[in-house]
């Protein structure tokens, strides 16, 4: 019995055990299946985001930064590749034991920044660190990277080669042409972001888009790519062609820092136009600066003052006064007006005129620059009417430019009526402020009929592939005054340079020019009155003045050896129009091109004989004596003596010659001389002066 009934209470033993063993493991698997429930249905997500974060990683691919040309392909700014280099610490203290590791980074930096000329103890930081990436030297010279490159190789005096470090290409801006259209252009930071002008305002087509390339660690740390680019617009943003000519601009640029210097200017502006399109040819600001050099430059030489400083005109909005008058047929274009003999009062406040005069016309008013006779105009057109013409003309908002700091300038208010002596002095361009890009998109209105244009900076916008993104086309914005309106105040202007006007300094030699000058007095912010001492000196016109290819906005601020601005502003408009007409082949007025088949002299006898006889002048002795047939593949030389050099290359090309160009201007010499016989092909030398 008591063997039985030990037996019997082991064996009850035994089961219990069993039992708790069996419920621990029943709740082992069921905390196991629990656990792996968890982690891999409602945590999965987040577990499998972490393991594709540690063995994955993504190199946010950056584009080469697309180039600017003008508008004949001329490079502007461009990216060149130039050599970075950075650490991977982590590859570089791979297999050091943790007691060597201070040991081994020191003496690496050492030599990392002996190679590089840094300071040891910044590379040792950043070595410490132990992170995958770190610059250590951005765009280093090709002598640092054979020295860096030395650094991953056995040295001479036994020291292990250096893992971990790494030469890359890396974009940087680099503008060929120097300072040529530095505040319209801008400049790229280290950063890879435009910073001012084209740059900034165009920074996302210049850029690119980025894109991030996804790649598997090995066992190494080694990244080894998945895929590759899927966009190849991912290579290169968009290359943008502008509308400004490298030339223009260039003469623009001289002729305006010529004249700031020499009347001790405090900056200025130019602003060239061509009329019938509204494409900006050129926009010089001075002072100016290099772009390659940024970090020397002052913050005023990187304002492009046609955009962004603006000013009270003065007597150059007298023309668009004169054209509100003359659409609203307050004034006809032959009738004159008493100017008071210099001096009018309106609402107490005295008008005084530069030159006194009685009764003047208005295109005698206009080439004297009479105040008393614009603000009579301006008056009797009213000062509702006339801040309606004034804002058809584009003045009191911004003309739309894809550049950075634009101002609308300020006209007077519209809501309430203006008082006479606001409407006055308004006439004749005080109480109002407008920038010099509006002027000239003002003036090449009057000029192409009253149509005012949308003003084209960026021609044409083509992918890093060579794709067209989209191309510009002229845009009238509003019709301004009637053609008809235009025209009469167009003649007008002409007076401003002839005889006794006061823009006779924009005279073009062989051209007629219209014109207005301008001088302002500036406002004084600590008297609020107007400065004795400070002025605005401008010049607007266009040329030639029945069939312009060119308008011109020129503005000088603060000029201190004289003040006027035909003394100031105008010759700088005869010269940048002198040399961009001569640059562009524009033949002066009144003189025909000679046609090409006078040029080649007798190379077909009958049809230079029949020419003479058509015109009556000559014999048939002077047909004799014309010169003989040439030979098959031959030409006689023209005379070019006198064209602009465009004009005189396409004469000789025509010809089947290749011209040699020696010097600008005009064609003084030729070599061979006129009427030598050259075969097709032979070399013509065409030695250009200067016009003058």
């Amino acid at each position: 019995m008591t063997v039985n009934r030990l037996r019997t209470a082991e064996g009850r033993w035994v089961r219990v055990r069993m039992g708790v063993i069996c419920g621990l493991l029943a709740l082992a698997t069921g905390l196991i299946v629990s656990a792996g429930y968890l982690v891999m249905a409602r945590d999965g997500q987040e577990w499998r985001e972490l393991a594709e974060r540690q063995r994955q990683r993504r190199l946010r691919l950056t584009p080469k930064r697309g180039s600017v040309y003008d508008r004949n392909g001329s490079p502007l700014a461009i990216s060149v590749d130039v050599p970075s280099v950075s650490v991977d610490a982590m590859e570089l203290l791979r297999g050091v034991p943790p007691q060597e590791v201070p040991f081994v980074a020191r003496r690496a930096a050492e030599r990392i920044a002996s190679a590089l000329g840094l300071e040891a103890p910044e590379v040792e930081r950043k070595i410490l660190r132990q992170r995958r990436f770190a610059w250590l030297k951005r765009r280093i010279s090709q002598t640092e990277a054979a020295r860096l490159r030395e650094l991953g190789s056995v040295s001479e005096s036994g020291e292990e080669p250096l893992r971990g470090l790494l030469v890359e290409a890396e974009g940087q801006r680099y503008y060929p042409q120097r300072a040529l259209g530095g505040p319209l252009l801008g400049f790229v930071a280290p950063d890879g972001t435009g910073k001012d002008g084209l740059e900034l305002s165009l920074d996302e087509e210049l850029g690119g888009q980025r894109e991030a390339l996804v790649g598997l660690r090995d066992r190494s740390g080694q990244l080894l790519f998945l895929d590759g680019i899927q966009d190849e617009r991912t290579l290169a943003g968009n290359d943008l062609y502008l509308t400004i000519d490298q030339g223009i601009q260039n003469l623009a640029e001289q002729e305006l820092a010529r004249a700031a210097q020499t009347f001790e200017a405090l900056s200025g502006s130019v602003v060239v136009v061509a009329p019938q399109t509204g494409e900006i040819l050129a926009m010089a600001s001075w002072p100016s600066y290099n772009p390659n050099d940024y970090r020397f430059s002052e913050t005023g030489s990187r304002r492009l003052r046609g955009i962004a400083d603006r000013f009270e005109p003065g007597s150059s909005m007298k023309i668009f006064t004169l054209a509100a008058g003359l659409e609203t047929a307050v004034v006809r274009p032959n009738e004159l007006m008493f100017c008071e003999n210099g001096s009018m009062k309106v609402d107490g406040v005295n008008i005084p005129d530069t030159h006194p005069a009685g009764w003047l016309s208005l295109s005698q008013a206009l080439a004297l620059s009479s105040n008393i006779c614009l603000a009579k105009v301006g008056m009797k057109v009213g000062g509702q009417r006339l801040h309606d013409v004034f804002r058809r003309f584009g003045f009191g908002e911004e003309t739309g430019l894809p550049l950075p700091g634009e101002t609308s300038g300020v006209l007077l208010p519209r809501g309430r009526p203006w008082v006479q002596v606001e409407t006055a002095t308004a006439a004749f361009g005080h109480g109002i402020t407008v920038t010099n890009v509006q002027l000239a998109m003002a003036t090449a209105a009057i000029a192409n009929g009253g149509r005012l244009m949308e003003p084209i900076l960026v021609r044409r916008v083509q992918s890093g592939t060579g794709e067209l993104v989209r191309e510009a086309a002229p845009r009238v914005r509003r019709q301004a005054v009637p053609a008809s309106v235009a025209r009469s105040v167009a003649e007008m202007m002409i007076a401003v340079t002839e005889g006794n006007g006061t823009g006779v300094q924009a005279r073009v030699n062989g051209f007629s020019v219209s014109g207005k000058t301008g001088t302002a007095q500036k406002a004084d912010p600590k008297t609020g009155r107007y400065s004795q001492d400070n002025y605005v000196a401008s010049f607007v016109g266009f040329v030639p003045a029945r069939r312009p290819v060119l308008a011109m906005a020129v503005t000088i601020d603060e000029p201190v050896v004289e003040h006027a601005g035909g003394a100031v502003a105008a010759p700088v408009f005869r010269r940048i129009a002198e040399g961009a007409l001569t640059y562009m082949g524009v033949t002066p007025e009144g003189k025909r091109a000679t046609d090409v088949h006078k040029l080649v002299g007798a190379a077909d006898p009958a049809r230079k004989a029949s020419e003479l006889l058509e015109r009556g002048q000559p014999t048939l002795q002077e047909v004799r004596e014309q010169p003989q047939a040439l030979r098959p593949g031959t030409v006689r030389v023209p005379d070019l003596t006198g064209f602009p050099v465009r004009e005189a290359m396409r004469k000789g090309i025509e010809l089947g010659l290749e011209p040699r160009v020696v010097g600008t201007g005009l064609l003084g010499r030729q070599e061979p001389p006129p009427g030598s016989v050259l075969g097709k092909g032979e070399t013509l030398v065409l030695v250009f002066e200067p016009a003058s």
